[in-house]
C-alpha cells in the first residue's frame, strides 16, 4: 500500500522521507525512476512504499514540482531569504541583483532580510528605497535583539524557504533566533555555519508549527541563466510601466534615444543605484551572449 511524504535527505543511493504520518522512511528508487529520467531530489514530495520489517521501501513516484534546481539539487523551494548586512561585510547589491533574477527565474518568491539593524538604522531604509518600486518585501531585522523577526517568522510560515548571501551576514544566527527553541531545528545553526569550502549534502528540516528549512551547501550564482538581453528588464519591476513608451522596441534602455525608463531615471522615480546594476548586468549579459557559440 503506498502512502505519501517528502524527501529530508539523500545519501549514497538511500533516501530519507518524512511520511504525512509524522514517521521517517529509508527508501530506494524504483529502477523506472532512472528509466524515465527521474532523480529525486530533497524536497521533492513522493508516493512511496514502506519496506517490510528493517527492509528499505520504494519510491514509486515523484509528484509534480513547482521547481526544482541543479545548484543545489533540491525541489519545491517556496521563499529564498537574500540576506544582507546593515553593518559588517558591506552589502553586496550586485549579488542581491543576481539573486532576485534567479528567484524569478525559478518560481521562486525572493524576500530581502535586513540584519544587524541595531548597528546601523539608515542602511535598511536606503534598501527599502531601491527595492519598493520593485515589488521586493525587505525586512530589517536584528538576530541579536530579537527586532522584527516576528514579522520574519510569520512570513516564512508554512513556507519551505532558504537563506542565501554572503559569509558573515548572520544567516546561522537568524535561523537559531528564529527557530532555535525548537527540537526539530537541533543544530542548522552549526550546519548553517560550516565553511564554505566543505562538501556537505542537502537536507530539509521540518519545522515546527509547519514549513521548512532547506540546509544547502550554497547557491552557485557567479553566472545566470543565459537569455537574451532584451529580457533582463523583465526582472526589473520597476521598469514595466513605462515599457511601451519607448521609442524602439525592444529597448535595453541603455543608450537608446526616446528611452522612457531612462527619463523616469531623471525623473527620480527609478533608483539609480538599481539602474546602475541593471546596467551591469546588462553588458556582462551582452557579452555572454555575443559568444554563446564560442
Amino acid at each position: 500500500m503506498s502512502a505519501r511524504g517528502r524527501i529530508i535527505k539523500g545519501i549514497g543511493g538511500f533516501y530519507y522521507a518524512l511520511g504525512d504520518d509524522g514517521i521517517t522512511y529509508t527508501l530506494k528508487a524504483q529502477g523506472k525512476l532512472r528509466r524515465q529520467h527521474q532523480k529525486p531530489l530533497v524536497g521533492d514530495y513522493i508516493a512511496f512504499e514502506p519496506g517490510r520489517g528493517t527492509e528499505e521501501g520504494w519510491i514509486l513516484n515523484l509528484l509534480p514540482r513547482k521547481n526544482f534546481l541543479v545548484r543545489p539539487p533540491v525541489a519545491n523551494l517556496d521563499i529564498l531569504i537574500i540576506t544582507l548586512s546593515a553593518s559588517f561585510p558591506q552589502a553586496d547589491m550586485l549579488l542581491c541583483d543576481r539573486l532576485i533574477i534567479f528567484s524569478k527565474q525559478n518560481n521562486i518568491v525572493p524576500i530581502i532580510v535586513v540584519n544587524k539593524v541595531d548597528e546601523n538604522r539608515a542602511f535598511p531604509l536606503t534598501v527599502n528605497d531601491q527595492y519598493s518600486l520593485a515589488k521586493i518585501d525587505v525586512y530589517p531585522v536584528s538576530a541579536k535583539t530579537r527586532e522584527g523577526l516576528e514579522r520574519l517568522k510569520s512570513a516564512l510560515g508554512g513556507k519551505s524557504f532558504a537563506f542565501a548571501g554572503q559569509s558573515g551576514v548572520g544567516k546561522s544566527s537568524l535561523i537559531n533566533s528564529l527557530y532555535g527553541e525548537t527540537q526539530e531545528v537541533g543544530n542548522i545553526s552549526e550546519k548553517i555555519s560550516r565553511g564554505k569550502n566543505t562538501t556537505r549534502l542537502c537536507s530539509l528540516i521540518p519545522l515546527k508549527g509547519g514549513g521548512a528549512a532547506f540546509d544547502t551547501p550554497g547557491f552557485s550564482l557567479l553566472d545566470l541563466d543565459l537569455m537574451e538581453p532584451e529580457l533582463l528588464s523583465a526582472f526589473f519591476p520597476e521598469f514595466e510601466t513605462t515599457l511601451h513608451e519607448c521609442r524602439f522596441s525592444p529597448c535595453l534602455h541603455d543608450s537608446e534615444p526616446g528611452c522612457s525608463v531612462k527619463e523616469r531615471l531623471r525623473e527620480g522615480l527609478i533608483a539609480q543605484a538599481r539602474y546602475d546594476r541593471y546596467i551591469t548586468l546588462l553588458k556582462e549579459l551582452k557579452e555572454r551572449w555575443n559568444n554563446r557559440y564560442d
